[in-house]
């Protein structure tokens, strides 16, 4: 079960931190990732993290102003969102699936076994 917290309402250029924390799966052994979807668009790739942390991915998109991260202690993975723009508002998912390399990171969705509830980012003009 992963749970998503930390959307919410923000002025464009502004920051927010999303968690999501996973229990009833070994965590260090799985592969994360967040994933967006925003009205009437595909769910869409934002960024992903090994399961060792040691690689991560991000969309072109979000590049230099998201950070993903994890805790492998506390069964959290992050993500720091900077500079908002209003095209990033979106309901935000985060995703995880057992991996066994210690560097792969997918991309699509449908590489992901496991999925949060979606938190909404909403980013006023």
């Amino acid at each position: 079960q992963l749970q998503a917290s930390g959307g919410g309402l923000v002025q464009a250029g502004g920051s927010l931190r999303l968690s999501c924390a996973a229990s009833g799966l070994t965590f260090s052994s799985a592969v994360t990732g967040w994933f967006r979807q925003g009205s009437g668009v595909e769910r869409e790739f934002v960024t992903g993290i090994s399961r060792s942390g040691g690689s991560t991915k991000y969309a072109d998109s979000v590049k230099g102003r998201f950070t993903i991260s994890r805790d492998n202690a506390k069964n959290t993975v992050y993500l720091q969102m900077n500079s908002l723009k209003p095209e990033d508002a979106a309901v935000y998912y985060c995703a995880a699936t057992r991996s066994f390399s210690s560097f792969a990171v997918p991309v699509s969705p449908h590489e992901y076994r496991y999925w949060g509830q979606g938190t909404q980012v909403t980013v006023s003009s």
